[in-house]
């Protein structure tokens, strides 16, 4: 079964209430030596603060002192705003980027990679929180064993996606890595089942050493008359 956030994720996950003050957030963060936690509202997560959120005020907060003009007149009007914030309401990114238990480890990736979080809060239906995943949880989709990834190429994508025989091909799996050998019926069945093979929890790379035949030429048509 391929993994989800729920088999990854951390149950238990350090929280704070919308009111925190600043103090009690940097407190947090160096006793329980984490970068960041979730904001919640009425049991319902409503924004993330991070080191960087905290950062901010820590910097920027007085006024801009002592930094130059320019710098100063290029930053943008919410992290001047964030800057004068004194609770963890006010000094929050929201909304927050959430995942729920069900969802495929590779979604969360994708939302961490586009977004640039380095976390993700897991809501339920009802928006509370239920967990935490994080980078190094997503990337527990290629601890899975080799044999299991054979299997499932040979099982789930060429048999019962493909209705091919699997001993038609030589399946090979070492450190992730996945190696097709063997002649599939046509060149278009081969460059398929060489996609759905990326795609499988746990590949690193395919090597294809198909031997595909060549692509059917369309039969020429000689002169109606």
């Amino acid at each position: 079964m391929k993994l989800t956030v729920k088999d990854v994720m951390t149950a238990h996950v350090i929280a704070v209430r919308k009111g925190a003050s600043f103090k009690e957030m940097t407190e947090r963060l160096r006793e329980h030596r984490i970068s960041a936690f979730p904001v919640i509202d009425d049991g319902k997560v409503i924004g993330v603060v991070s080191e960087a959120d905290l950062l901010t005020k820590e910097a920027l907060d007085g006024g801009h002192a002592g930094m130059p003009g320019m710098i100063s007149g290029i930053l943008h009007r919410r992290e001047q705003e964030r800057a004068a914030g004194l609770t963890a309401g006010d000094l929050m990114t929201d909304p927050a980027v959430t995942v729920e238990p069900d969802d495929p480890v590779e979604h969360a990736a994708r939302l961490m990679y586009a977004r640039r979080v380095k976390r993700l809060p897991v809501t339920d239906a009802a928006g509370r929180l239920v967990g935490i995943i994080g980078r190094a949880d997503v990337l527990a989709v290629y601890s899975r064993p080799d044999e299991e990834i054979r299997k499932e190429i040979c099982d789930e994508v060429i048999l019962n996606k493909f209705f091919t025989d699997p001993a038609r091909f030589t399946v090979t799996v070492r450190d992730g890595i996945v190696t097709l050998k063997g002649r599939p019926e046509t060149a278009l069945l081969g460059h398929d089942i060489v996609s759905e093979v990326r795609h499988v929890q746990g590949v690193v790379a395919v090597r294809d050493r198909l031997s595909c035949p060549p692509p059917e030429r369309p039969a020429k048509l000689g002169p109606l008359f």
